[in-house]
């Protein structure tokens, strides 16, 4: 079948969270994303690819695979250069599971804004083997198309949840776990004694860092030290990039004990 105007009139609608909501689906563009994202289990509602990808790949299964100019993909796609193809996957369902940081480091974002931070985060947890990223309810859509690209297929490994942020932390410390924030004033991160290698590591608001609602649920304050000590530098680190210093010291700190 070709991509009909209905099929990208749907693709097009995804681009807002309300229709992504409503339908429970995503779209994802480029050939290892998709592949990436199928072969991780995620349904395929629709493949639109040019006769060319489809002669060059194995079609992944899917309701419906559609031929689609160049053209035609470029008048559906969100991004400025098309890669050949696109999907329109079905939303994971979102069942967090609350026993997650007794078991293992997990991430808790406090409201992070921006798209690509929030694919970079992803990324991040891929990477360093967390599975479990708990948003708060303000939390960008992880499922936004400049999200779903910007997770570079992380998203097929890693599960992102959207939560009531401080009832989970509560949960977390009526448990004993340890809950972690990062803030300008704290333990020196690589200083810090006895990091545990499971329980929650908390990442502010861009511009706002942890609310007030969180801060007071933290059972660890610890910092990011600049080098050297006292000097001039910046007023914060990114937050994508903050988070990476983070989960690298915990992830060393392990596998020193391992």
């Amino acid at each position: 079948m070709t991509l009909s105007k209905n099929k990208t009139k749907l693709i097009t609608a995804l681009a807002h969270k309300k229709y992504r909501d409503e339908l429970g689906l995503f779209t994802a563009e480029g050939t290892k994303l998709v592949l990436d994202l199928v072969s991780a289990g995620l349904h395929c509602h629709l493949l639109a690819a040019t006769p060319e990808w489809l002669a060059a790949h194995p079609a992944p299964p899917a309701d419906e695979v559609a031929e689609a100019t160049e053209e035609e993909l470029r008048r559906a796609s969100s991004q400025k250069s098309p890669q050949g193809v696109l999907a329109v996957l079905r939303k994971p369902a979102d069942t967090p599971d609350p026993d997650a940081p007794a078991r293992d480091l997990c991430l808790a974002l406090d409201d992070v804004q921006d798209p690509g931070n929030l694919g970079t985060i992803v990324r991040v947890a891929d990477w360093f083997g967390l599975r479990d990223v708990f948003c708060s309810l303000h939390s960008a859509d992880v499922y936004g198309a400049k999200t779903v690209q910007a997770t570079m297929g992380a998203l097929a490994r890693v599960r992102v949840h959207y939560v009531d942020l401080p009832a989970l932390l509560a949960r977390c410390r009526e448990a004993g776990l340890p809950v972690y924030g990062t803030f300008m004033q704290g333990e020196s991160l690589y200083d810090a004694p006895g990091l545990e290698g499971r329980g929650i590591i908390v990442m502010g608001n861009e511009g706002n860092g942890i609310s007030p609602a969180v801060e007071q649920l933290v059972t660890r304050r610890l910092t990011i030290p600049p080098y050297p000590p006292g000097a001039p530098t910046g007023e914060s680190l990114n937050v994508g990039v903050a988070t990476a210093i983070v989960c690298a010291e915990m992830r060393r700190r392990m596998m020193a004990h391992e």
